[in-house]
């Protein structure tokens, strides 16, 4: 059969919202906390969370960034600089030792009691807002650069997205067909990780044009073989490390379960960085114009027009 892998634009290395949500008119909101005065103009800034870095440096700050956490992989300078660790199992002592201006980490940082312990030594810590839609996109933007006291570079960043998402929208609420996606998170031996409802995956396939394949629970979760058998899926997407894991799309297609889908006897499998595809961050439009494209081979849809490829 002939085979559809698509890989797409990628470093080698939660509400649901329809592609009719993308709203024309997004607003500005401010840091969602601080625990000192803002805004942060000058000195040392470290960055938790993928899509908070991506937007200091998209902002124009990458040069005051001077720590970050694992998720953070683009831009390419970010993954050279000093880790304090993953997002959600942070320590207080290295943070601290950096001495930063300001801290900016993802609402779903943790854990709590390492949050405490920075805001009780004074450090200046921001939670940036976090929701899967173009307006949690503005609102983390609008964050951060309240936050670093980059107000008019974030609100040239704003509009920019704003035009982006409703051209998008507008392309995309035109096309005729819904393919059936189903987001595979993570395979190995045992039952694979999917996306369901109220997911980064469900978000993103669904302003791209899909429909989640798996939308019969919410979040993250391992379902059976025979889950993902009745899912039916059109179109299977993975990240590309789990397909770099599998062995390509022969190891994937190659599992009883996959073999039995009409995406899996097709070979149709796209493959997306991680951080661009579930990030939620400036890049974001790019992500939805890509997978868009994917999905309806033979549309147009219009690349956008704020920010160039990774």
């Amino acid at each position: 059969m002939r085979e559809a892998y698509l890989s797409m634009r990628g470093i080698r290395g939660h509400g649901i919202v329809g592609a009719g949500a993308i709203v024309a008119a997004l607003a500005w909101a401010g840091p969602a906390q601080a625990g000192c005065a803002m805004p942060a103009k000058d000195g040392p800034i470290v960055s938790i969370g993928g899509d908070v870095t991506e937007i200091v440096y998209a902002l124009g700050e990458g040069s005051r960034v001077i720590a970050v956490d694992i998720t953070s992989r683009h831009p390419a300078e970010a993954r050279a600089l000093p880790q304090v660790g993953y997002m959600r199992a942070l320590s207080a002592e290295p943070i601290l030792g950096l001495a930063p201006a300001v801290i900016l980490a993802i609402a779903d940082s943790g854990p709590p009691e390492v949050l405490d312990q920075l805001r009780a030594a004074g450090a200046c810590l921001v939670m940036v807002p976090d929701t899967h839609s173009p307006q949690g996109v503005i609102d983390k933007v609008a964050a951060v650069a309240e936050a670093i006291g980059r107000k008019g570079e974030g609100d040239a960043l704003v509009a920019r997205l704003t035009a982006d998402f409703a051209t998008l929208q507008a392309t995309i609420d035109g096309l005729p067909a819904r393919p059936r996606v189903l987001f595979l998170f993570s395979v190995g031996e045992g039952a694979p990780m999917v996306g369901g409802r109220n997911s980064s995956a469900d978000a993103i396939i669904q302003l791209a044009g899909g429909r989640n394949a798996m939308d019969g629970f919410d979040h993250f979760k391992p379902v059976s073989s025979e889950a993902v058998i009745a899912a039916r899926p059109d179109v299977l997407l993975v990240t590309d490390l789990t397909l770099e894991k599998l062995g390509g799309i022969d190891g994937l297609v190659q599992r009883p379960d996959i073999a039995q889908t009409p995406a899996g006897q097709a070979r149709r499998v796209l493959a997306m960085d991680s951080l661009l595809l579930l990030g939620f961050g400036p890049r974001t439009p790019l992500a939805i114009h890509d997978l868009a494209l994917a999905l309806h081979p033979g549309a147009s849809i219009p690349a956008p027009a704020g920010l160039a490829a990774p």
